[in-house]
């Protein structure tokens, strides 16, 4: 393994650690434009339909993988620019 590999891992590990607050709050965020409402319907709820459910999981997963994406992305490119080498 390349030591720029292992000196990005704790890097990596706290840059998946921002992107999911920062999905966490933007998918509460997207919920509650779409949703008209503060929390998203848990899968075992009841009361909600199943549309409501499987829309709020599809958004849901949607964000976290597009914030993820977007932040390890930009992890990559500062490690490139700080040490000459991309950390992947």
């Amino acid at each position: 393994m390349k030591a720029s590999k292992i000196a990005y891992k704790p890097v990596g590990l706290a840059l998946g650690a921002v992107s999911g607050m920062l999905a966490g709050a933007a998918f509460k965020q997207a919920w509650k434009v779409l949703g008209h409402e503060e929390d998203a319907p848990d899968a075992t709820d009841e009361e909600r339909t199943w549309r409501e459910v499987l829309l709020a999981a599809a958004l849901q997963g949607a964000i976290f993988a597009a914030v993820k994406a977007a932040v390890d992305r930009a992890g990559a490119v500062t490690t490139r620019r700080l040490t000459g080498t991309w950390p992947g």
